[in-house]
C-alpha cells in the first residue's frame, strides 16, 4: 500500500501581511529617497537621476530577497 502525503502551505495570514507591509515599506523608502537633496544623494553614492528612476519604480518591483 502506498501512502501519499502533501505538505500544506504553512504561510499564515500574518506572514502574508508582513510581506505586504514590507512592500509598502519599500514604497516609503523610495519616496524618502526622492526627497533627498543632491548633497545627501552624493553621500550615499547616487545621482539625482538614479534617485528619480528608483522613485518611479512600483512598490511591488523589489528584489525577491526583500520579499522573503
Amino acid at each position: 500500500m502506498t501512502i501519499l502525503t502533501a505538505n500544506a502551505p504553512t504561510t499564515s495570514l500574518r506572514t502574508k501581511g508582513t510581506g505586504i507591509a514590507r512592500l509598502f515599506t519599500v514604497w516609503g523608502q523610495r519616496q524618502a529617497l526622492g526627497k533627498l537633496d543632491s548633497a545627501a544623494l552624493s553621500d550615499i553614492g547616487l545621482t539625482k537621476a538614479e534617485a528619480t528612476a528608483e522613485t518611479r519604480r512600483s512598490f511591488w518591483d523589489a528584489p525577491s530577497t526583500w520579499r522573503d
